[in-house]
């Protein structure tokens, strides 16, 4: 029977007695039924076993479980003065059916809640080697300062030796409604969010009784700046413990103080350097109706504060405002009550005090209040008494933007403010034309602030007042501490207004291929329409572009090099003007320089050229000088869905070369030139799966050199000469001889009303002379056009009939295309739409270099043409 009994699970003791004393045979581990070593004594007095029912033979039985952890019988003690409950249950994130379970002398390991009053000494084991696993424990103290004296000082975790287990201690602290309770931490505290984990696990949380039900004041980590709490009317105070940490201390003390008449005061304080996220109570839930709270900030010497909200809700309220009331030092307006919507304080030297009023909220749809905000403490920097002018009074349209650039920081990182006055600081400003500023930042490190800045310059209608505008920047904006990150303009105009960039002495240089500047900063230049746009490309000061007409809107962006000193660098050297519209997209007017090679190349680079565009470049050839083109590659490498793309040079003179190159021909190879041409790239409509057409050429200037074809003019002109010069001297002789001949003949006398004309004979000019034009020269000298057709301005006048005006500009100011003959024949051939239909074809300027045959005009019986009349095709190309 004993041998049985034994081979029975045990439970977790068997009581013994023994001369009237139970003794405790301790027996609880993790049953395994293995071999056993049985000790039994024989003799002396009788043993009872608990529960037997009988007397028996004197047995002490002493199992050793092998391969089994022994886990001693655990016992706890409540006196009854601690007012102390215990409760030990199941982990509410254990499974349902967990393999665990509370071991008692009376109920066996059945139990799953184990619950200790005060006054009770209870022992308990656990039915596994883990039971962390699986169950909790609350320690729940109640300190009554109602009917006596409070224990005040340092609070004790009680009672001591307790199971290792996930733990939570609980102190309900009563006090009457007037009285004040300080709750001191130390090491302080940091608060979070009641959802949040904090990285020991150990965790605070600090309730009021002040209303009809608890209100949170917060939940906190250890290691914070939160150094006390006060409340008023009673506090709940809990603790939450890890199995794993037993310390002795809560970490906490109470206090009595007089009545804060509030909720509640939160004092943070601060040593040095470092930023805090503070929640209003009972965040998110909603803060107490008609209540009021306040923090407490304690800055050290040296240092600035800055307030800043993250975020908050505003209720609905029947009768009062929410608001946030500061108390600030040195301020002459306290208490500062602000909106929480409203800017709040910063670059705040010394403590100060903020407080949340909340209102009556409506009895329906009350909504609720509640407030995130980050504090952070900062040293005073050395720029954060120092004021800067920023003179905006005589600017238009422009806005200047002061902010951090963008960074990822793994540490805490003093913010960088920007102050516009003593307390008027913000991350970011923006700051409008037509004021003054007076700037200070509260930043130790400003190359972590940026400058950007975007003027406005905008053309309504033709004229305007916006001709040959330099693009200039506020002299104080360079003097700023702050590094220029840009400066946008921006060329706004309707669709029949294009706009004309020129630069000055320094002139332009496009970036080739990514190449850098060798100034201390270079323009990005883009366009754009409703169609398409696109980055015409970066470019430099010092070059050879002299000009740039683009038919869409442009933006203009300063780019600085990021250790360059703008002030003592930049000049002003691009101008602006808004001129009538023009039908390509953009035309470059280059000037180059003998001193080295001019490389150029198409916009939107990156990409390749949009379809159905047309750029060109007007190169200008000096007296004397000579230029050679060159195209970095002999073909264009795209292939055109729809349409042509075409590279067509233009010599600008009388008898010019024109060489015309389509998307399926090789390029030519190096070109010489002796005097301005014209190199214009069109686009057509690209494979979706093909390359985007991209582009680069070369020009370069040289002395020129002796044309073979000039010399052989000069002596074909020589002999012609030559023979004329002998052909008038023979004739002067041969009519002086003539003369002598005839020499005595009689004198015929006039007679008014002979016909001296012949009979059927027409007259000459049977029209006047305004019909017949025949004031107009046939032969116009290369020196002598009419200058008046090709100037914008004067469009309006009408010049006197049969009288030459003044050349007023190059020859050839047109871009070429090739020519409508040249088209109309390829496209007969090749059935391909026409590219230049929209574009070239029909700019103004173009369209008046094309001459018009004329009809032939008679001069009576002589049938001579004043004006040849040329094959219409041939006058096109």
């Amino acid at each position: 029977q004993l041998e049985r009994q034994i081979h029975t699970p045990p439970s977790s003791e068997h009581c013994l007695k023994h001369g009237g004393i139970y003794h405790r045979l301790r027996t609880s581990c993790h049953y395994r039924p293995k071999s056993f070593v049985y000790v039994v004594f024989f003799g002396g007095p009788e043993l009872k076993m608990c529960g037997s029912g009988g007397a028996g033979l004197l047995l002490l039985l002493y199992g050793l479980f092998l391969d089994c952890m022994q886990i001693e019988c655990l016992t706890i003690f409540l006196p009854s003065a601690d007012n102390i409950n215990v409760t030990v249950k199941h982990s509410p994130l254990s499974p349902a059916q967990a393999p665990c379970y509370i071991c008692t002398p009376r109920e066996g390991c059945k139990v799953s809640m184990l619950q200790i009053l005060p006054g009770q000494n209870v022992s308990y084991n656990f039915s596994c080697p883990t039971p962390e696993k699986y169950f909790v424990m609350e320690i729940q103290k109640s300190i009554d300062c109602t009917s006596g004296p409070c224990p005040f000082g340092a609070v004790k975790l009680q009672p001591p030796g307790l199971p290792s287990l996930n733990r939570t201690f609980s102190w309900h602290v009563k006090a009457v409604r007037n009285v004040g309770l300080e709750l001191s931490f130390n090491p302080w505290l940091r608060q979070i969010d009641r959802e949040d984990t904090c990285p020991d696990v150990a965790t605070f949380s600090v309730s009021t009784c002040l209303g009809p039900k608890p209100s949170n004041i917060g939940t906190f980590c250890r290691n914070g700046s939160v150094s006390r709490v006060k409340v008023q009317g009673g506090a709940l105070v809990a603790l939450h413990l890890p199995w794993n940490e037993n310390p002795l201390q809560s970490g906490f003390s109470i206090a009595n103080r007089s009545s804060i008449k509030r909720l509640c005061i939160i004092e943070s304080t601060f040593n040095g350097e470092s930023s805090a996220v503070l929640l209003s109570a009972n965040y998110p839930l909603g803060f107490p109706e008609d209540e009021l709270m306040t923090w407490q900030f304690v800055v050290p010497p040296n240092h600035r504060a800055t307030i800043q909200f993250l975020n908050h809700t505003i209720p609905n309220c029947e009768k009062k405002e929410e608001r946030v009331e500061y108390y600030l030092p040195g301020s002459h307006n306290n208490p500062e009550v602000l909106k929480l919507a409203d800017k709040q304080p910063a670059n705040i030297a010394g403590n100060f005090n903020m407080s949340l009023q909340s209102c009556d909220l409506e009895d329906q749809n009350s909504g609720a209040l509640n407030l995130r905000f980050r504090i952070t403490i900062q040293l005073t920097p050395k720029e954060g008494s120092k004021l800067y002018n920023l003179d905006l009074s005589k600017e238009k349209g422009l806005i200047v933007t002061i902010k951090r650039r963008q960074q990822t920081f793994r540490k805490f990182v003093p913010e960088c403010l920007i102050c516009k006055g003593p307390t008027d600081c913000e991350q970011e400003v923006k700051l409008t034309a037509g004021r003054i500023y007076r700037l200070s930042f509260l930043c130790d490190n400003l190359s972590s602030l940026m400058v950007t800045a975007e003027k406005m310059i905008a053309c309504w209608s033709l004229p305007c007042n916006i001709k040959s505008q330099h693009l200039t920047m506020p002299p104080t904006l360079l003097h700023l501490p702050v590094q220029l990150h840009e400066f946008v303009w921006r060329l706004i105009a309707p669709d029949f207004i294009s706009a004309e960039i020129t630069s000055g002495s320094l002139k332009l240089q496009q970036q080739f291929q990514r190449s850098s500047c060798n100034s201390s900063y270079y323009y990005d230049i883009n366009s754009a329409s409703h169609d398409h746009s696109f980055n015409l490309g970066a470019f430099c000061p010092g070059g050879a572009i002299q000009r740039i007409q683009m038919r869409d809107n442009i933006t203009i962006v300063l780019r600085p090099i990021l250790t360059a000193n703008l002030s003592a660098t930049f000049k002003s050297h691009l101008a602006v003007s808004f001129i009538p519209v023009i039908k390509e997209e953009c035309i470059f007017s280059v000037t180059p320089d003998t001193s080295s090679a001019v490389y150029l190349q198409t916009p939107n680079w990156d990409r390749g050229l949009p379809d159905y565009v047309s750029f060109s470049w007007n190169i200008i050839v000096p007296p004397k000088q000579e230029a050679k083109l060159t195209f970095l590659k002999d073909r264009m490498d795209i292939v055109c869905e729809t349409g042509r793309a075409y590279v067509n040079i233009k010599e600008q003179n009388m008898h010019g070369e024109e060489i015309i190159r389509r998307d399926d021909q090789l390029l030519p190879e190096l070109k010489i030139f002796y005097s301005p041409f014209w190199v214009n790239i069109s686009n057509c409509k690209t494979v979706a799966t093909s390359v985007r057409l991209k582009m680069q050429f070369m020009v370069m200037l040289s002395e020129r050199r002796t044309d073979p074809k000039t010399i052989l003019i000069a002596a074909v002109a020589g002999g012609v000469g030559l023979l004329t010069v002998v052909i008038i001297g023979v004739t002067i002789c041969c009519v002086k001889k003539k003369k002598e001949e005839k020499r005595g003949a009689p004198v015929g006398v006039y007679n008014s009303n002979v016909n001296t004309q012949m009979p059927g004979q027409k007259v000459i000019f049977n029209k006047g002379r305004h019909k017949n034009e025949s004031h107009i020269y046939a032969v116009i000298e290369d020196n002598m056009v009419y200058g008046h057709l090709l100037d914008e301005s004067n469009r309006g006048m009408t010049p006197a009939i049969g009288v030459y005006q003044p050349f007023q500009g190059p020859m050839g100011t047109a871009p070429p295309v090739p020519s409508p003959s040249f088209l109309r024949e390829r496209m007969k051939k090749e059935n391909f739409e026409e590219p230049f239909s929209s574009s070239m074809k029909d700019n103004e300027l173009y369209t008046f270099a094309q001459s018009k045959p004329e009809e032939p005009i008679s001069s009576g019986d002589s049938g001579i043409h004043l004006l040849e009349n040329h094959n219409q095709e041939d006058t096109a190309e």
